[in-house]
């Protein structure tokens, strides 16, 4: 397997963990915002947590594939 044929694996990869990342982000924003009233704190500050974490997740995923990008541009 040639370099840019392992980078455009890797970047496919990538794409499905930002796409499941980002669902994962949506969604438990959404049950944030309707359940903020009636969840336990305890519940309510693990999800803000969560959204958190995994909002630096799609981060560090999006930055990560510009970079194989990059390289696959330079290879």
């Amino acid at each position: 397997m040639s370099k840019a044929e392992r980078l455009k694996e890797e970047i496919g990869w990538l794409k499905v963990v930002f796409a499941v990342a980002v669902a994962l982000d949506a969604s438990l924003v959404g049950w944030l915002a309707q359940n903020y009233d009636t969840s336990s704190t305890l519940l309510f500050i693990a999800g803000v947590v969560a959204v958190v974490v995994l909002a630096f997740v799609v981060a560090y995923v999006n930055r990560l594939a510009y970079r194989r990008l990059k390289e696959l541009e330079d290879a």
